[in-house]
This record gives structure tokens, sequence and C-alpha cells, in this order.
């Protein structure tokens, strides 16, 4: 807990800009409360450390390569409330994970015992192939073939630049273009399901409500906890499981749409290195998911890769 990273940082043009992904957030009020929160969270974090030791008698260590997460990175995090250490050096691991916060990333090869190993592109591009082949039906479009309103995004990770354009258009480069998944709800607002995940299981699904105008945006008006079972189908959760297989997924967090119109889940982000938990969660709910997104990370490590 003492590697809190601040060398990840660099204040550039009124603003915050993270080194590794090379994102610049500009500094603003909801900015300023989101770091209050971290600061209570790590605290939290610290404390979690503490009743992990006295909770499971046998420690577990995980070798991150090539990078270290910090606290404020949901796999340390999850990691932490699961008894789970950091391994210094790799024979010394219960299992090696694959941590480089990069939209595409070539690791070499870790040794034997491994977590996101396959999990090398999660380019909005690469992530909408693979959701076709998985599930059969589309989630891109190529703006020159239709007509009028689809989503421009762009399809490095963690951008946020997500928008309404007019098609038909010609296509930027560094953008990739998807169909509308018209998530509002009777309240007028949109609803995203952020669905952690380890073992490529859904553990938890954090539904976050958003105002139609905000619906790209990382700000969430309010967010809540709920059971995979309670929002998924079957069917669904069994889609879910064959997705991450496809893209080699073990541990981390899916942005997923469900359309009112038609039904369907539409899997649009992945996220091996994502931050978290989701700030507007209670602070009930963050701790409920994070144990058991914990005790999940530890029975993979001991059933299936140890």
């Amino acid at each position: 807990m003492s590697d809190f990273g601040l060398s990840d940082f660099a204040w550039r043009d009124g603003g915050l800009y993270i080194r590794k992904t090379g994102i610049h957030l500009k500094i603003t009020q909801a900015l300023i409360a989101e770091i209050a929160s971290w600061v209570v969270w790590l605290t939290i974090l610290a404390g979690a450390a503490l009743w992990a030791r006295l909770a499971y008698a046998r420690r577990l260590a995980v070798w991150y390569a090539p990078d270290r997460p910090r606290p404020w990175y949901m796999c340390r995090g999850v990691a932490i409330f699961g008894g789970i250490d950091v391994a210094w050096l790799p024979d010394k691991a219960d299992a090696a994970f694959y941590f480089e916060d990069v939209t595409c990333g070539q690791p070499a090869r870790l040794a034997g015992r491994h977590i996101n190993q396959a999990c090398q592109d999660i380019s909005k591009a690469h992530v909408a192939r693979v959701f076709e082949e998985v599930v059969g039906y589309p989630l891109a479009l190529d703006p020159l073939q239709v007509a009028g309103e689809i989503v421009e995004k762009s399809d490095k990770n963690g951008v946020h630049d997500g928008r309404i354009v007019i098609a038909p258009l010609a296509p930027l480069t560094g953008k990739v273009y998807q169909r509308i998944v018209d998530t509002r709800d009777d309240d007028g607002c949109c609803h995203d399901l952020r669905t952690p995940c380890v073992g490529g299981e859904p553990v938890v699904v954090w539904i976050k409500t958003k105002t139609p105008e905000g619906r790209f945006s990382i700000n969430n008006r309010r967010a809540r906890m709920a059971e995979p079972e309670a929002v998924y189908s079957e069917t669904e959760r069994d889609l879910i499981r064959r997705f991450n297989a496809r893209i080699g997924l073990d541990c981390g967090g899916l942005d997923i749409l469900r359309d009112r119109y038609d039904g369907r889940i539409y899997i649009v982000d992945v996220n091996k290195t994502d931050v978290g938990p989701v700030i507007a969660l209670s602070w009930g709910d963050k701790i409920r998911s994070m144990a058991r997104l914990g005790r999940a990370l530890r029975r993979h490590i001991m059933e299936t890769v140890a």
C-alpha cells in the first residue's frame, strides 16, 4: 500500500496528464470531488488489507508484469480484499498477471500460471469484431453505408470522447463507428451495465445512471450494485463467458448496454486495467462488491490457475 505512484502523473496545460496512457484530465469540480473520494477509498483499502490478514490464513501472491498496478486499479484493490499480496519475484508467485495500461500490448510470455495473458487488444474495433463473432449481430457500422445518427468514438481505450454524428460521412483515422444503443429507461436517464468478471464469469453488476447528454461521460449521476442473475438471463451470462474466453479476459470489467427497443445486450468496452470501484456507488456497495470480487479472484487462483 506504500506505492501510491505520484510519478505516474504530471501537471500539464492546466490539468493532470497520465504518463502511461497519454490521457489529459481537465481540472473541474467533479474531478476534485473524485480525488477526495479516492483518498477515502485508499484509507478503506488499508483497513481491508489488515482485515484480510486476519481472515485468510493462507496468503497468496501475484507477480504483475510488465507493470505493477497502483492501489486505485481494480485488480489491485480486488487482490487486497482477497488477501493476495504482490510477489516481488516471479518464482515466489502463485500466479502471474499481465498488467499494462495500454490499448494494445505484446506481453512477454509469462511462465506457467497466468491471468489476462491472452487479453492483448482491447481497442474498440477489436471488441466490436469479437462481439459480433460471438453473438452473431453487429455493433460496428460502416459510416459510408448507413444514414442517420450513429456513434463516433476513439478506438483507443479510456478516452471517453464518444459523440453522436450524422451518417453517411467519411470515417476519421483513429475513430470507430457504431450503432446507437438506446439505454434510456422510463426515468429518461441512460443506464450502463459495468460488469466486473473473474475467471471470465460475471461476479457483480454496477448499474450506472447518466443523463442522456452525459451518456459518453465518465461521470455518473448515481450507481448501484446488482446480482448478475437479476440483470442477465442465463443465455446472456453464457454469451458473456464466451466473449471473455474469446478476447482473453480472465479478470476485468465489461461495459455492457441493453437496448430498450430490441432488448439485446451489446458489449461495447473491455477494461483489463480499469480503475475502480465506480465512485458513484455507495460505500456499502463498494465494500460488498470488492469483497465478493476478492473471494472470486482467490478461488480462481487456487482452483484454476495454481
